[in-house]
């Protein structure tokens, strides 16, 4: 009995989401400097420039320490980027947590979609097994809001150009900071009407 009750807590405690620790007000403040490029926020309106409303803050977090890690190696590990490794490099991890927080605590703005292409809600929900490739919702879920305890982000009503260049940057292993390889190895088989599709899709979700 005493065996399964640790065994039990042990899954508690692996199964509980960890409880933020980032201050959105904090966060708000500090997100001023985000906001040129993501919007006050965080629905930017460039559409090469993610929208940051909504996301998961772990996820947030960790694309921010990945972009540390690129300025620290020089480019060899993490998510390199030009840009955001300048805004990211001074940040301190208090700094990570609220404004990641904030950002979290935002709501999403979706514009309605004029038409909705076929194949690329085909690819979404079902793959393509003669392909080899794995359906975004097994990941992303029906309504691309991901899940935050596996790592998986919130894709669901993101830029169509924004979801574009970053699955053609895991195609092209420009991008190489995702989970296990996952997302390089399912763009890698994409074709370019894939991705037109695919990212057409994904952004009329709500």
């Amino acid at each position: 009995m005493k065996k399964l009750a640790l065994a039990l807590s042990v899954f508690a405690a692996i199964s509980t989401p960890a409880i933020a620790e980032g201050n959105v007000e904090a966060g708000k403040t500090k997100s001023v400097m985000c906001s040129a490029c993501h919007g006050v926020d965080g629905n930017s309106i460039a559409p090469i420039w993610p929208k940051l409303a909504g996301q998961h803050a772990s996820y947030l977090e960790k694309q921010l320490h990945d972009f540390q890690a690129a300025a620290k190696s020089g480019g060899k590990e993490g998510r390199n980027d030009p840009t955001m490794i300048g805004m990211s490099i001074s940040l301190s991890e208090q700094d990570i947590k609220d404004v990641s927080a904030y950002y979290a605590s935002q709501t999403l703005n979706v514009a309605d979609v004029a038409s909705i292409p076929a194949e690329g809600e085909a690819l979404y929900k079902g793959g393509d097994m003669d392909r080899g490739i794995t359906s975004c919702m097994a990941c992303h879920g029906p309504d691309g809001k991901g899940a935050e305890l596996a790592g998986f982000p919130s894709i669901g009503g993101q830029h169509a150009d924004y979801v574009k260049i970053q699955l053609n940057k895991f195609r092209d292993t420009n991008r190489n900071n995702d989970l296990n390889g996952m997302m390089q190895d399912v763009a890698k088989k994409l074709t370019d009407s894939d991705i037109q599709a695919l990212s057409q899709y994904i952004s009329s979700l709500k």
